[in-house]
């Protein structure tokens, strides 16, 4: 907390407006006077006997100064004037009765080693919708993540001399829109309610529409630029340092965010379907006249749009496009995102690459991350929008923030959703009833796949073969097979070695094979992704679904796991210059 002028006690600070009247006319009597060197002075020394040399008027209050570093702050409000008097009938002295001690300084003197430690990554943090509703909630959210950051960057990266800073993107607040049209029109039975679906749900029907969407892109991206240029003018060594910026986006946030950065534009997409429109060839009968007319039509517009083409080839050459925002976003964190849903409605269909760059270009942004919690309504997953057959495969599992050694996320393979899909062999001599099915097991329950697979440890997994055939296939294709293992007698008919070639395997397979699988039982390396985009919060032991699902949307913000997750791609790069890699705490 910054401040001037101290209260005696308990030394918080004046506010600062009174702080600084005072330390003006504070100046203008003392300007030049040798103060006391030593901090550690008497503060509850008396005055009494002595008069005031000069006395300054505030707009409650009146401050005395006895000396230059005896100085009291009196309430002029009637009670205390009341009481000051009564007390000094009595034959105490003003300042004993009624006065407050001031000290310009804090009690204890800065030394170098209290700044703090120097900022080399800002994270900005988006609201979604219902900002209008709880005006400075994206405030207090900011607080809670930051305070979980502390928490998190004290137990795991207190041996790294820098540090991440949050900052929240308040920009719903200054915008216009439609003014109080639709409050207007709002009938008045159930108002409360109504008022907070204006206040929320809104939002959502703002940017849909044309007319309204500019004004939130604009507002969104105004205010980040605001922001990072506010930081680099206090932090002149943010950007010569190579400071990075990652933005943190929650719900409708997401969306926004991921327009202002690719340029996204609904009415270029309307312009796009009108030109391929006007390309189709109309079927219907015409006569010669109209025939003829359509055909210059046709070739004026395309006359015309060669002009367009040269008229904008030339002003880009001639000025360089400015672009949306003033720093390139290092990491891009959705949480709780409908930005799945936004792009497949816009046409976005999966690639047959693995890359980002299907639906955001690492030119634009590094690496985009999708936060979610299982039972979150409002959130959809991207990778599907990736490749198509990762919607078989589980979103990787988020480490809980007290887990010893987690498993690095690059190192984690992709598993399956639905084992059941996946092959297994069985012998000639058995039938098909001595597998245990992969959904019915109560083992293998969807809501704590691999919660403590780092702790169980590797003997672990392979013990668990031996519980049968068919589960211990499943086990051994979900978390991976050593390839020095070996099987157990009991799993020796169903469970093949790794070693051995795919050709080898049985004739007499039943399960057929849904996705490429390579020999280890996970996903063929040349179909997986390049980097993992979806993450997935754990649910609770003891988690109610249908509970969960009505406070999981808001429940990002003081997750220490969330922090963890943040912190650890936020300081990936720093684990990546430096020479010795160190694998522990990420």
């Amino acid at each position: 907390m910054r401040g001037q002028w101290f209260i005696d006690g308990t030394w918080q600070p004046l506010e600062e407006e009174e702080s600084n009247l005072i330390e003006q006319e504070h100046l203008s009597c003392f300007r030049g006077q040798q103060m006391q060197e030593n901090f550690d002075i008497e503060v509850s020394k008396s005055i009494d006997g002595k008069d005031a040399i000069h006395s300054f008027k505030l707009s409650r209050n009146h401050v005395d100064w006895h000396s230059m570093d005896e100085v009291y702050l009196y309430s002029d409000a009637t009670t205390s004037k009341i009481a000051r008097t009564v007390t000094q009938k009595l034959g105490f002295s003003k300042a004993s009765s009624s006065g407050t001690r001031l000290h310009r300084g804090y009690v204890e003197e800065a030394t170098l080693e209290d700044k703090p430690s120097q900022t080399t990554h800002i994270v900005f943090v988006v609201h979604g919708i219902g900002q209008k509703m709880d005006q400075g909630r994206i405030i207090k959210n900011t607080a809670m993540m930051r305070e979980a950051a502390r928490k998190i960057e004290e137990r795991h990266f207190s041996n790294h001399a820098t540090h991440v800073e949050f900052l929240p993107v308040e920009w719903r607040s200054k915008l216009t829109l439609d003014g109080d049209t639709v409050d207007s029109i709002t009938p008045d039975k159930v108002r409360g309610l109504r008022d907070m679906l204006n206040s929320s749900a809104m939002d959502i029907m703002y940017y849909t529409s044309p007319l309204y969407r500019d004004e939130l892109v604009k507002g969104l991206q105004q205010e980040l630029n605001r922001l990072y240029s506010l930081f680099c003018s206090r932090n002149p060594d943010f950007e010569e340092k190579g400071g990075k910026v990652s933005i943190v986006s929650h719900s409708l946030g997401c969306v926004i965010t991921y327009d202002i950065m690719t340029g996204w534009n609904p009415v270029r997409l309307y312009e796009q379907l009108l030109q391929k429109e006007e390309e189709l060839p109309d079927e219907r009968w015409m006569s010669y006249e109209e025939r003829h007319l359509l055909d210059e039509l046709y070739i004026t517009k395309r006359r015309l749009r060669e002009i367009e083409e040269r008229l904008h080839g030339l002003k880009a050459s001639s000025m360089t496009q400015t672009p949306a925002l003033k720093f390139k976003v290092e990491n891009f964190f959705c949480m709780g995102s409908p930005l799945a849903v936004f792009l497949a409605l816009r046409g976005i269909r999966p690639g047959n690459t693995g890359s980002q760059d299907h639906i955001l270009p690492r030119e634009i942004c590094n690496r985009l991350l999708n936060i979610f919690h299982p039972t979150d309504p409002v959130a959809y997953r991207l990778e599907p929008l990736i490749l198509k057959h990762y919607s078989n495969i589980s979103p990787v599992q988020i480490h809980w923030y007290n887990t010893s050694n987690p498993l690095p996320y690059e190192y984690m393979k992709p598993s399956f959703l639905h084992p059941a899909k996946e092959p297994t062999s069985i012998s000639e001599n058995e039938g098909i009833s001595t597998i245990p099915s992969p959904v019915t097991s109560p083992v293998l329950s969807r809501r704590h796949y691999g919660e403590s697979i780092t702790n169980i440890g590797k003997a672990s997994i392979l013990g668990a073969a031996s519980i049968g055939k068919g589960l211990g296939g499943m086990l051994f294709s979900r978390f991976g097979r050593s390839s020095t293992s070996q099987s157990s007698e009991a799993s020796k008919d169903s469970i093949e070695d790794e070693k051995k070639p795919v050709a080898s395997l049985p004739t007499t397979t039943v399960a057929t094979q849904t996705l490429p699988h390579s020999s280890s039982g996970f996903l063929d390396s040349a179909l997986e992704l390049d980097h993992r985009i979806d993450f997935e919060l754990r649910e609770g032991l003891v988690e109610s679904r249908y509970w969960s699902a009505v406070t999981s949307h808001t429940a990002y913000w003081s997750s220490l796991d969330v922090a963890l997750f943040l912190l650890t791609f936020m300081y990936k790069h720093e684990h990546d210059n430096n020479a010795k890699p160190n694998l522990d705490p990420i």
